[in-house]
């Protein structure tokens, strides 16, 4: 009994004296990496964590506790940081989202936000929920709800300030995709399916010269609105390259207009030539935002569907990524 009582207090002692971390240790390994570090930021805050040739990483971080942001040079994910959490990252690229798994302490809270994008991801990621009928659409808020009140309710570990936190953003995001959706049934109430489209005139052509809506009558056109600075938009180009393909000798147009300011004029030919980006691209005249305003673009990429009679079809039409662009396109027999 003497010893047991020794060695329990001889523990105690050890307890006692172990000091908490004030960093986070942060490992693991990228597979199919897309750059040679990794960077996480967050308010105030940036580290760039070197990869080695194998794609693995070990790094220490020193941060305020909070949800901070890891790119990959090419994709993105929320991280969640906090003094002592000693975290392994396992990544392929290739599947970013759907791979992403974390181990060791602070691996919970991780890997629910994880799981919370692959959500996201499943209810709103090609914008398709903003076409619903009210119904449809209330009917998906409650099963996108139910999901994520469900993951949350489910994942043991975390602190009452992250669950505050998660709670109260969920609250945010509904908001948030309400405000879309109101905005998208206005948008095709006053844009409707028919009506003659607001026209652009004399923009940047990079092949030369410049061109207007008119020059494109007689075909269906797609018109693709992006900027060199926008991550959401170069994500689209593999798919809209590919979708540019498949129709390149049909009844259609694919126009690119970057929004990019003057300043980044240089950068968006620069991209063009080193994407070898397809069908016609055209620059936008920083100085008249008439076309913009009169599609009530308030978020990039955005892309609109006209008949070959320069009428809307889609003002708010599917993402290239989006399988339900080629079904619009199957029913119209472009």
């Amino acid at each position: 009994m003497k010893k047991l009582t020794v060695l329990i207090a001889a523990f105690a002692v050890f307890a006692c004296n172990k000091e908490a971390k004030d960093y986070v240790t942060f490992e693991g390994k990228i597979v199919n990496k897309n750059s040679d570090t990794l960077t996480i930021k967050g308010p105030e805050y940036e580290k760039k964590i070197a990869l080695k040739q194998d794609g693995s990483f070990q790094d220490t971080l020193h941060v305020k506790t909070g949800v901070y942001t890891l790119f990959d040079g090419k994709d993105a994910t929320p991280l969640y940081l906090k003094d002592g959490f000693e975290i392994q990252l396992d990544l392929d690229t290739k599947n970013f989202d759907e791979s992403i798994k974390y181990k060791g302490e602070g691996a919970n809270a991780n890997n629910y936000l994880a799981e919370k994008i692959r959500i996201q991801n499943k209810y709103l990621e090609d914008d398709s929920f903003l076409s619903l009928n009210k119904k449809d659409y209330e009917e998906m808020k409650k099963n996108f709800n139910s999901e994520l009140g469900g993951l949350l309710d489910k994942t043991t570990g975390l602190d009452s300030i992250f669950i505050s936190d998660e709670k109260r953003e969920v609250v945010q995001m509904n908001n948030y995709i309400d405000q879309f959706y109101n905005q998208k049934q206005e948008l095709l109430t006053k844009l409707a399916k028919g009506t003659p489209s607001p026209v652009f005139n004399d923009y940047e052509d990079y092949s030369g010269g410049t061109k207007s809506l008119a020059d494109f009558k007689g075909k269906f056109v797609y018109i693709d609105i992006w900027a060199t600075w926008c991550g959401p938009c170069i994500k689209e180009i593999p798919a809209l390259k590919e979708v540019e393909k498949k129709y390149h000798d049909k009844n259609i147009t694919f126009i690119s207009i970057s929004v990019d300011s003057e300043r980044d004029h240089e950068k968006w030919k620069t991209m063009v030539k080193d994407e070898n980006l397809s069908g016609v691209q055209l620059f936008a005249n920083p100085a008249d935002q008439t076309f913009f305003q009169q599609y009530f673009v308030s978020t990039i990429p955005r892309f609109i569907l006209l008949d070959p009679q320069g009428n809307i079809v889609n003002p708010d039409a599917p993402r290239p990524s989006s399988e339900k662009l080629i079904e619009i396109f199957n029913d119209l027999k472009i």
